[in-house]
């Protein structure tokens, strides 16, 4: 496995072009990103691992554009543009490789091997120990300890990814490779409502971005993902409210609206059935358990990552 690196300072800006599988030997680009403003772009059609580890990053694939917290990880698809902007105190690692190179890696990976291997568009939650291996990757610079980091994040990522299989599997189609075209279509329409589950959604407009008709759109959607279109747009919409609730000063009533609820009455009923307790016992809560973990969070931006 070739392997290229590049940091990113704080205010850098770097373009470039992803390595390629070249001569049997798969090709990755490993960017570490630091600091508030620092700008990556790519122009290539390249999949990506996303993995922040401090503060917040913007990953644009497109026109979609999603924000990144530590405690996520996010895998996103071939594009023709990709871009990535540090917010804040940001500190993030990214793997990226073209379709073939990523072919081969994988084949390695699997235990189960799947015809034309690929990584799956996706928004995984991170624990702690994947964010230690995230770490370790971003510091390791010799070849070996880099490919032997690389592998780890790696081998993590085809675990996470291995539920989506069955999601596949309900996916509407005769053949292995039609299902998984069917749930690229529609994952890639989860992924847009996931980062844009504030806005106004027709179901018309999805539909149209997965190149069905409203009605098949939702059978199939409902089909593969076990809720409608609209139950998973409301679920985001909590979820979102939930994470405004640790993370902002906005008041109840003005993170209803930001996450998409209108109506305060149906978001305070929608949120204690969601959660369990309304949404102002909850911010308290979130509060107490954030204090309890600073010294976790504080752990990791004190790692040292040579630039």
């Amino acid at each position: 496995m070739h392997i290229q690196t590049h940091h990113l300072g704080h205010g850098s800006n770097l373009v470039l072009e992803f390595p390629t599988a070249r001569q049997g030997e798969a090709g990755l680009l490993k960017i570490v990103g630091g600091g508030r403003g620092c700008v990556f772009r790519s122009e290539g059609p390249a999949a990506g691992v996303w993995l922040p580890l401090r503060g917040r990053v913007q990953v644009n694939v497109g026109d979609t554009e999603s924000i990144l917290v530590p405690g996520e990880l996010r895998v996103t698809e071939a594009g023709a543009r990709i871009q990535a902007i540090g917010r804040g105190n940001a500190l993030w690692v990214a793997l990226l490789a073209d379709a073939a190179s990523w072919r081969q890696i994988l084949r390695t990976q699997q235990a189960v091997p799947t015809p034309d291997p690929m990584l799956f568009p996706h928004r995984h939650a991170a624990d702690r120990a994947l964010r230690l291996k995230g770490v370790a990757l971003a510091r390791a610079t010799a070849n070996g300890a880099l490919e032997a980091a690389a592998n780890a994040l790696i081998d993590s990522l085809v675990e996470l990814q291995m539920p989506l299989a069955e999601i596949i599997a309900r996916c509407p189609g005769r053949t292995y490779v039609q299902r998984r075209q069917v749930f690229l279509r529609l994952q890639r329409v989860r992924n847009y409502i996931a980062a844009n589950c504030h806005l106004e959604l027709d179901n018309a407009v999805l539909a149209r971005m997965a190149n069905y008709s409203p009605w098949h759109f939702i059978r199939a959607f409902r089909a593969a993902y076990r809720e409608t279109p609209h139950a998973f747009v409301t679920d985001q919409r909590l979820l979102r409210a939930r994470e405004l609730l640790r993370r902002s000063p906005l008041a109840i009533a003005e993170i209803a609206l930001a996450s998409g609820f209108e109506n305060r009455c149906a978001f305070s009923r929608l949120f204690r059935q969601r959660f369990g307790v309304p949404a102002g016992a909850l911010r308290r809560q979130l509060e107490i358990r954030t204090r309890r973990r600073t010294h976790v969070d504080r752990a990791i931006p004190a790692t040292s990552v040579s630039a």
